[in-house]
């Protein structure tokens, strides 16, 4: 089809908004998928999607829609994720697309995630289109929702589309603003031909299949073509779209998206963000996306350490489709091999070891998730550590930098008091307090990334009954007063269990740890100390009995020194025992202990 009847655009919004259940009206519009075989939530194909109810991954679809103006359009549409832990889908999909739509929630109005979105895609240019969903709720508040698009957003209130995803109402004037108010697809007027690669997935017949964006020239089955990050030059074998299911089509053309085999079996040569063009008359690279920096890191091992080669053929499909996810191999005493694994968020890294266990079928355990701390050594050397096991002696570290975030949090006006406790609690200060409308606040504050890890999100959820949202950024690093804390079971130091927590919040994690530890580790015929130390200083302690046999019991009458000699020589037995037992903590230990640490 020529460009000029081609649009391409995304759907934006905060999570929970509606964006699938609007993508699947326009599949239902457009004819694109009959309605008998129209499912709820129909882009999202995961289990895992469906359950949660949310978007992990951005589904391309190719629409087909006969304007009223009478001309046939190609609507070529990217659903995304809402979720902060998946805005690397979002950033990917809106390089592959001229506009977006916005949804807003009529009841909700503008949370913090829709405005995040909102920068991403007028960062690359996009035109944008505002859809007010949700019209048909009992509380529905439109004015609100209009107002906050201009306060908020600077987007003009009236040019909002009001619409309703469940009921259908407003799909076809959303279907016409698409064709009238975003731009066609223009070539980029290079020497050759050009494809920017948004995503990739590995499909077990075809080998790796790559959804790229044409922008300029066309893909042909039979093509030579060269990938320009890895060097390699493949034929493709089949060209196709998706409605939603794959299908093949005869060459995409300028402007078109949809996706190329070419006998790719290995994972590592694609790279998503690279350029395919033409090998003897090489174009020069598309501008892609920002390469992406883990958050969080976790190291994940598998249960049966007989299952690290599955595990390292799992991550790497994984990765292929996931490209925020990164892995290295690391070791450890207590857990054997496995791999320390960086994700952008917490909900990212649940997801990525959710999906570990049903797509690949791994039994998985994942260790306590930390951030990137950079160590100023006393020789004016830096270092980066991801991993508690791997801090220097303290004795040359001159400074501990930890990653802070700045967190736009948005609350009602109620929960205000809370939510500035909640925020000191966590080491926070507050920037700036803002009314948005009758019933709402954002607050920006600055919070250690470390502190918003495990459940920072729940309290918000909890503290403002649902209604609370929160989006965040990197904010550079700043000096703290990290310190070590290391577990000691009989005065061995447990790797597994290390970690670097705040000064003030040392002793009371210290505590908790060494009370779980307690519970799990089986009683030995000795009494085992489970101590939680910083540096050489003992801060907490607990005390598993020992097993006592009852060594009097063939004693019957006669003198009490004869009870108490045997009991005597028990304790001789006991303390010898200690002094060169060691204490075999079980698999299911380290489980419970990561599991609620």
């Amino acid at each position: 089809m020529d460009a000029e009847h081609i649009r391409n655009f995304s759907i934006i919004a905060h999570i929970d908004h509606g964006k699938t259940t609007l993508s699947d009206r326009l599949l239902q519009a457009t004819g694109t998928v009959e309605n008998r075989q129209l499912t709820e939530q129909h882009l999202d194909a995961m289990d895992l999607e469906k359950e949660r109810g949310i978007t992990i991954k951005a589904h391309p679809v190719t629409m087909y829609y006969r304007a009223k103006n009478g001309e046939r359009y190609e609507l070529n549409l990217i659903d995304t994720p809402g979720h902060v832990d998946f805005a690397y889908e979002v950033s990917r999909s809106l390089s592959a697309c001229e506009g977006a739509l916005l949804i807003v929630d009529a009841a909700q109005g503008v949370e913090a995630q829709t405005v995040a979105n909102v920068h991403l895609a007028t960062k690359q240019g996009l035109q944008i289109i505002p859809v007010i969903n949700k019209i048909d709720l009992p509380h529905a508040d439109i004015p609100m929702a209009r107002q906050q698009l201009e306060d908020i957003l600077a987007i003009p209130g009236d040019e909002a589309i009001l619409a309703s995803a469940k009921e259908g109402i407003g799909i076809i004037e959303i279907l016409e603003a698409v064709v009238h108010r975003l731009s066609p697809p223009k070539p980029t007027g290079a020497k050759s031909f050009q494809a920017l690669i948004f995503d990739s997935y590995f499909d077990t017949y075809k080998g790796v299949v790559i959804l790229v964006r044409v922008t300029n020239g066309e893909l042909r089955p039979g093509m030579n073509v060269k990938l320009l990050y890895s060097g390699k030059t493949v034929e493709i074998k089949e060209v196709g779209s998706f409605n939603p299911k794959p299908y093949t089509r005869d060459k995409l053309e300028v402007g078109e998206t949809g996706y190329i085999t070419a006998n790719i079996k290995t994972p590592r040569e694609v790279k998503v963000g690279d350029t395919i063009t033409d090998p003897r008359n090489p174009s020069e690279e598309l501008p892609g996306f920002q390469e992406i920096h883990p958050m969080v890191f976790s190291g994940i091992y598998p249960i049966n350490t007989a299952d690290y080669e599955g595990l390292k053929v799992a991550i790497a499909k994984l990765q292929l489709n996931d490209s925020a996810l990164t892995f290295q191999t690391e070791s450890s005493a207590a857990l054997g091999f496995g791999f320390r694994c960086g994700f952008l968020g917490l909900l990212h890294m649940e997801i990525v070891q959710e999906r570990l266990r049903r797509e690949f079928d791994m039994d998985i355990i994942a260790t306590y998730p930390s951030v990137v701390y950079q160590m100023q050594m006393t020789d004016g050397t830096m270092k980066e550590v991801d991993n508690p096991a791997f801090m220097p002696d303290p004795a040359h570290i001159e400074s501990i930098l930890e990653p802070i975030v700045k967190a736009f949090v948005i609350t009602p006006g109620e929960n205000i008091g809370d939510m500035m406790s909640l925020i000191s609690e966590k080491r926070g200060s507050i920037l700036t307090t803002e009314t948005l409308d009758t019933r709402r606040v954002m607050l920006t504050c600055r919070i250690p990334m470390n502190e918003i890890l495990i459940d920072f999100h729940d309290r918000i959820k909890s503290i403002t009954r649902g209604y609370g949202s929160m989006d965040y950024e990197p904010a550079g690093l700043v000096a703290s007063e990290m310190v070590k804390l290391d577990m000691l079971v009989n005065n061995e130091v447990m790797e597994a269990f290390s970690s670097l927590v705040h000064k003030t919040k040392a002793e009371s994690r210290g505590r908790a740890l060494a009370a779980k530890l307690k519970e799990v580790i089986p009683r030995q015929q000795f009494v085992v100390a489970i101590q939680a130390a910083i540096g050489g200083k003992i801060v907490a302690r607990e005390t598993v009995s020992a097993i006592r046999k009852d060594v009097t019991a063939k004693c019957y009458g006669g003198d009490i020194s004869r009870k108490r000699k045997l009991l005597e020589k028990q304790k001789e037995g006991k303390k010898r025992m200690k002094s060169i037992g060691s204490v075999e903590i079980p698999q299911e230990a380290f489980v419970e202990v990561l599991k609620t640490s």
